[in-house]
């Protein structure tokens, strides 16, 4: 796959994966696509050498897996982590509000969201509904409006005369969307009426989980359509990059995909990377206690998560030596206090996957007297035991409704997976 395939696919991937949910019935997709049967946590697993194979947590975290023709999981699992989370807008529990003739939802901010860019955006709603079918059943399903249906009106800058010098956001009272002039009918009788649109047979629509998205399509831009411009690039970018290093990996190597919910919020959920899915899966593969430790000894977890680019018009919120820039390659992600989980062992793996391709490679350090932020990294580290390093793609505008990267990064860095994937000789550096 060249770049210009993997960049086509990857907007696709981005336009359909609105909500955690969605995102994982995506990755799905492709992986039955190419032949992967999924597992059920609940059954016994019968695994073959050369088998791939998935599973899925709350609809919402995965772990795909292939079982090596030539090294089983005993002898190291090559293992990539991201998630499926973006900072967004969630629809409280009873939301509806009618105020000064108009109808709004209450929304609750998930995750560390950059509040200002969600003004003005053209909005659609997204995200898993449980309902009562006619026959009692407690059922669940998928449900994208796609079309706009709601927005955040501005202030006009005449009432704010100051809107451009200073400006704070509170969450409970500046954020809600408007969808309509007043009206009687609530929330969920409009999701109702999208599960009929499905050909679903409803009784009563009893909970949710949604989330607002921008309705604005990724795209490509630039003059030399060199930038990637879309919502949720931290972190569905980094799942497609796993996704198709695995794709794209020969059978030869066992090696595994995650993709954890809930990053943005902690990670503690049992969908999240701080609960035990992925290491009940190790443990399966393992069989038992002593082999598990052995296999673990011989892997590697490569926590991809997109870093933070130099910026520009701000380049002083960087280290001077340690700006990453667009176009430039994956970015390895280093913290003395462990918020990334970094080691000169792993990051000198990574260099030579790296060389071994002629990609080029970056590196990132927050300022000395910022606070760092972290991933699932250091978290698969403490749960596992596993060596880990933390790499991303360079990105701008994270945690923005509309986010940017490079247009040669997340190929870049799928090339590198897959290689990572594929790589049959020892992780670990010999002793001198």
């Amino acid at each position: 796959m060249d770049q210009d395939q993997f960049n086509q696919q990857l907007l696709s991937f981005l336009a359909s994966a609105t909500s955690p949910f969605h995102a994982v019935r995506e990755i799905a997709t492709r992986l039955q696509a190419v032949g992967y049967t999924q597992l059920q946590e609940a059954e016994d697993w019968t695994l073959q050498a050369g088998g791939r194979y998935y599973l899925v947590r709350n609809d919402s975290s995965i772990v795909a897996f292939k079982i090596g023709t030539q090294q089983s999981p005993l002898q190291g699992m090559r293992m990539v982590g991201a998630h499926t989370d973006s900072p967004c807008l969630m629809v409280k529990p009873n939301p509806e509000r009618s105020k000064n003739g108009y109808w709004q939802l209450g929304v609750e901010v998930y995750g560390g969201a950059l509040l200002n860019p969600w003004f003005d955006r053209d909005l659609s709603m997204a995200g898993r509904v449980s309902y009562l079918d006619q026959e009692g059943v407690l059922r669940k399903h998928l449900v994208d409006f796609r079309d706009p249906i709601a927005i955040i009106p501005s202030l006009a800058i005449h009432l704010d005369r100051d809107v451009n010098k200073q400006r704070s956001i509170n969450a409970q009272t500046d954020i809600v969307p408007l969808l309509a002039m007043d009206q009687k009918e609530d929330l969920r009788t409009l999701l109702a009426a999208q599960l009929e649109a499905d050909q679903l047979s409803v009784d009563k629509v009893l909970d949710y989980e949604l989330c607002l998205y921008d309705t604005q399509p990724p795209q490509l831009i630039g003059l030399q359509r060199e930038f990637i411009a879309s919502a949720r690039l931290d972190n569905l970018l980094s799942c497609f990059a796993g996704l198709q290093g695995l794709l794209n990996s020969d059978d030869k190597v066992s090696s595994l995909l995650v993709c954890n919910d809930h990053e943005e919020v902690g990670s503690q959920s049992a969908a999240g990377a701080q609960g035990p899915m992925l290491r009940t899966v190790l443990e399966r593969l393992a069989g038992d206690t002593a082999s598990y430790a052995a296999m673990i000894d011989r892997s590697l977890m490569i926590s991809a998560d997109n870093a933070h680019a130099v910026h520009p018009n701000f380049a002083d919120r960087h280290d001077e030596n340690h700006g990453p820039v667009l176009n430039q390659g994956p970015v390895i992600k280093v913290n003395a206090n462990q918020r990334y989980a970094s080691n000169s062992e792993t990051m000198a793996l990574f260099r030579q996957l790296c060389a071994e391709l002629e990609i080029p490679v970056q590196s990132f350090v927050v300022r000395t007297d910022m606070a760092c932020g972290s991933t699932i990294g250091p978290i698969a580290a403490t749960e596992l035991g596993v060596r880990t390093i933390d790499v991303g793609a360079p990105q701008l505008a994270m945690h923005s409704i509309r986010e940017l990267a490079g247009a040669k990064d997340g190929w870049y860095l799928a090339r590198v997976l897959a290689h990572f994937m594929e790589r049959s000789t020892p992780l670990s550096s010999q002793a001198s």
